[in-house]
């Protein structure tokens, strides 16, 4: 057995637990944890090299996909850095699952993960990565361990915006917390990406949106996410990216918002003595979660409208769908004038306020603008003014703001703007929606600080 220290930890390994592994483990081929035989083949793709082997999964290489590898679950159950420790029948295959379901949402709000996609009962492609080796716990209520780090804080108590936390995953000094300046200074590079303080920036950002995707999709189902703890690494690209796992190891999720009634595995931490009739319980507590994955999607139907007054004005409509696509609008352009086609209007506007729960109207008319204010003035639903480019712009543009009292359509000039304004609108009961919002904003964000760092590193 040998114990990595943090010359090494810079350099980086696959998906490595980066402490505490026996080299003996990291094999030609490997075995199969579950089987106990040589592994060769999973789910049709071939194995290669062993890349890693920690306390609840195999890493293998897959020689046939550049840039991938292929994660195993076992059916095995730790706690206390792996002091205690069982084998839970079917508990790999409910791990895989729960953490296809929990990327597949990730993925659909736009945050970027190595996840690839499930290919058998019990594994896994991810994009190839250099891990991090550090652990980014968000916290929503003081609960477990931060009760103990900080005596006098009451159990329940409230964080917002929620606590975030980091732990240098070390299971010998079992995973110290760090500082973000203790993370900075240890100077990681992976994949040639140097981890500084916008890197630290990015991942706190980044961390505390998983937890708040994933909160506001558990309360979907009347459960109160508590904390969790993610991982990222640096892919082949140096991309940060969210990897590892995401099971019911992860979190503390309580239905109701009642610790009585927890689901994850603090009920497996809490027992002093495991009998087999406890370990179903966990695995049916396990198995439930998976289940109710299933019923996270956003329950709203949302729809957004673009009006436009000519034909003429397609152009300009295309802009705004495309970039309200990109934020996971659901848009539809239709063709019509409030002064030439009144009725033909309001027949389509009452069409929709008829079959969608959370709706926008845009309006996009030059000239004298009645588009707008016409729908504004027949509807409850919210209405954007998004005049096109012409000669006579200014003009349009105080048509569409001087519009008659009692009337509250707002007036944007550029076509992502009008996209943006729509999708915080809807993201107000579609957290899919609003989290692309928080992604955008985020990306933006780290990307001024990368220009920023490029331009002070270049030699003039």
């Amino acid at each position: 057995m040998k114990t990595k220290g943090i010359e090494n930890k810079q350099q980086g390994n696959f998906y490595s637990s980066y402490v505490a592994f026996d080299d003996s483990k990291k094999g030609a081929s490997g075995t199969l944890h579950n089987t106990g035989i040589a592994a060769t083949n999973v789910g049709g793709y071939k194995l290669g090299n062993l890349i890693i082997e920690g306390k609840t999964k195999q890493v293998f290489d897959l020689p046939d996909v550049p840039g991938s590898c292929l994660l195993l679950s076992k059916d095995r159950i730790t706690a206390g850095d792996g002091v205690k420790a069982h084998d839970m029948a079917g508990k790999a295959a409910i791990s895989n699952e729960t953490n296809a379901k929990v990327f597949e949402i990730l993925k659909s709000a736009g945050i970027k993960t190595a996840f690839v996609k499930m290919v058998s009962p019990t594994a896994f492609i991810s994009k190839k990565c250099d891990m991090i080796p550090i652990e980014w716990v968000t916290r929503r209520l003081a609960t477990g361990s931060f009760l103990k780090r900080n005596p006098g804080v009451p159990e329940g108590f409230r964080f917002c915006p929620p606590k975030q936390e980091t732990f240098f995953k070390d299971d010998a000094n079992h995973d110290p917390q760090w500082s973000e300046e203790q993370i900075v200074s240890a100077k990681f590079k992976f994949n040639g990406v140097e981890i500084g303080q916008a890197e630290v920036d990015y991942m706190r950002r980044a961390t505390i949106l998983v937890f708040e995707v994933l909160e506001k999709a558990w309360a979907l189902r009347d459960c109160a996410l508590i904390d969790m703890k993610i991982e990222f690494g640096i892919d082949t690209e140096g991309t940060i990216v969210v990897g590892d796992v995401i099971d019911s190891d992860s979190w503390r999720l309580w239905p109701s918002g009642d610790k009585r009634l927890m689901v994850d595995k603090q009920v497996y931490r809490n027992l002093t003595t495991v009998t087999a009739a406890d370990l179903d319980t966990v695995k049916r507590n396990f198995d439930w979660v998976k289940e109710q994955l299933d019923h996270l999607k956003p329950n709203i139907h949302h729809k957004v409208v673009v009006f436009m007054g000519s034909p003429a004005d397609q152009e300009h409509c295309l802009k705004i769908a495309k970039a309200g696509r990109e934020l996971g609008l659901d848009v539809d352009l239709r063709v019509t004038s409030a002064h030439k086609a009144t009725e033909e209007t309001l027949r389509i506007m009452q069409q929709y306020e008829d079959t969608h729960g959370a709706l926008v109207f845009i309006a996009v008319a030059g000239r004298s603008n009645g588009l707008g204010p016409v729908l504004s003035g027949n509807t409850s639903y919210p209405v954007i003014n998004c005049p096109p480019p012409s000669e006579k712009l200014v003009q349009d543009i105080w048509s569409s703001l001087s519009v008659p009292s009692g009337l509250g359509c707002a007036t944007v000039l550029y076509p992502d703007s009008a996209a943006l304004m729509a999708a915080q609108i809807v993201g107000l009961q579609d957290y899919i929606v609003w989290a692309r919002l928080r992604v955008k904003q985020l990306e933006m964000a780290y990307s001024l600080r990368q220009a920023d760092k490029k331009l002070q590193n270049l030699t003039l």
